[in-house]
């Protein structure tokens, strides 16, 4: 597994005004999902989430929200949150700090949240620093990496579970591209979490 599916204590120091993990004893985990609102995704995740009566953060594509306003309004009525995750997508890096503003302001006629989230974790210090005036900016500790067409999904669920502590942000993705794998990792997480006494609460 990749080094930075779990994020080292390093790179959280060189960007501390980023939150990588919620400071609790309690067991409590904070499970997001990256991507969506997807028309079939999101309402079969959030399914899965109702079984254990989990909460959790959806950080949504601007563009989803416009094309599928009825399945964020969804999350909302069933008591999960939502944060912006720009309109449409962009990586910082390869975006002028003006233009990337601008896109997280679109998005935000859409969303209404202070919690952001950058695409792929990428973003540049102008961007951040602008952007920290109005949001908070929410990492991750745990990258489930359901993304990658090529996972050994037994291996990423054993990472998972061995690297879960209290106040952990895992990712998840309710997204096309990630669908088979999320639908093998999700219950399974979930049932492990639960069976070892974790709840599960929005940022």
């Amino acid at each position: 597994m990749n080094l930075f599916l779990r994020v080292p204590g390093f790179v959280r120091q060189l960007f501390p005004n980023r939150e990588w993990k919620v400071n609790t004893k309690e067991k409590v985990l904070y499970l997001s999902f990256d991507d969506g609102p997807h028309p079939e995704i999101t309402p079969w995740t959030m399914e899965q989430l109702t079984k254990f009566q989990a909460k959790a953060t959806f950080f949504c594509v601007g563009d989803n929200v416009r094309k599928h306003p009825e399945v964020c309004r969804a999350l909302l009525q069933q008591g999960h949150r939502i944060g912006n995750h720009t309109m449409n997508h962009l990586k910082g890096w390869n975006t002028a700090t003006q233009l990337y503003l601008d896109n997280v302001a679109q998005a935000a006629q859409w969303i209404d949240s202070n919690l952001f989230r950058p695409p792929y974790g990428r973003m540049t210090r102008a961007q951040e620093q602008s952007l920290n005036k109005h949001y908070r900016i929410i990492m991750w500790t745990l990258l489930s990496a359901d993304y990658q067409q090529n996972l050994n999904r037994l291996k990423a669920l054993d990472f998972l579970k061995r690297h879960t502590q209290p106040g952990s942000i895992v990712v998840f993705h309710d997204s096309e591209k990630a669908k088979g794998n999320l639908e093998f990792l999700l219950p399974r997480y979930l049932e492990y979490a639960h069976r070892a006494g974790y709840t599960f609460a929005t940022l």
